[in-house]
């Protein structure tokens, strides 16, 4: 459903990828894991039209989407659960929902997947009215994936999505990720914390300054001990990927 062939990225002299090469199939959970200034949030950027590669290219359901802007790539079928969630926090929970269907106007379908999606977070069902900004940080993590789910998307990329967030809601999290996988939704995602995404995963990446050190099943990956050498900071929790 997505492949990235050959990108290399830079910010200005600096270059953040070098060659890279990866793939995510159709109906998968795939991660791609890396320590900070490793090039995993530059990749999500990449994917989503907020960064164009000095050269490669994107291809996204059989077509090539290399620099196309960021609305047209959402509206292609690529939904977004960015770092820190990036939601509008003195917007109730309902009009957050509603601004991730903010390309359609099939009212009535906007509407049935409205309670489809309350029904996949009946945490937020509660919280309608309550303001997003006031919300806990798991509560805000649902926020920003069931928005994701408004678009109707194919494939949803999501950036560190347990970031500094408690036990219990790195687990719940984690059970709305596979839960929405089942609904026939494809999942690429960022993490730092290998065991967690590869407990989830269908298959993973370890990318290390710039390029994939380490691929394959995760299962594999859980099991193989070049991962301790190959991934950085394997349970590190902090503020982001310089890349």
């Amino acid at each position: 459903m997505l492949r990235l062939e050959g990108i290399n990225s830079f910010y200005g002299p600096v270059q953040v990828h070098f060659d890279l090469n990866l793939a995510v199939e159709a109906g998968q959970i795939v991660c791609l894991l890396g320590g900070n200034a490793s090039g995993k949030s530059t990749t999500m950027k990449t994917v989503l039209g907020l960064q164009r590669p000095g050269s490669g290219r994107v291809w996204f359901d059989g077509a090539e989407i290399t620099g196309l802007p960021t609305p047209q790539v959402i509206r292609r079928g690529i939904g977004s659960v960015p770092e820190a969630r990036r939601l509008f926090p003195a917007m109730t929970v309902r009009e957050n929902l509603l601004m991730g269907a903010y390309a359609r106007s099939d009212r009535a379908a906007i509407a049935a997947d409205e309670e489809r999606v309350l029904g996949l977070f009946p945490r937020l069902r509660e919280r309608l009215g309550q303001r997003a900004g006031t919300m806990s940080g798991g509560e805000q993590q649902m926020l920003a994936m069931a928005r994701a789910l408004m678009g109707r998307p194919k494939l949803i990329c999501m950036d560190e999505p347990t970031m500094g967030l408690s036990p219990l809601f790195v687990d719940r999290v984690l059970e709305l990720i596979q839960a929405i996988n089942r609904e026939g939704v494809t999942v690429f995602m960022v993490e730092q914390n290998a065991s967690l995404a590869l407990g989830i995963a269908h298959y993973g990446y370890v990318l290390q300054t710039g390029r994939i050190a380490l691929q394959g099943p995760a299962g594999e990956l859980l099991r193989d001990p070049r991962i301790r050498d190959a991934y950085l900071g394997g349970t590190a929790r902090d503020g982001g990927d310089a890349g």
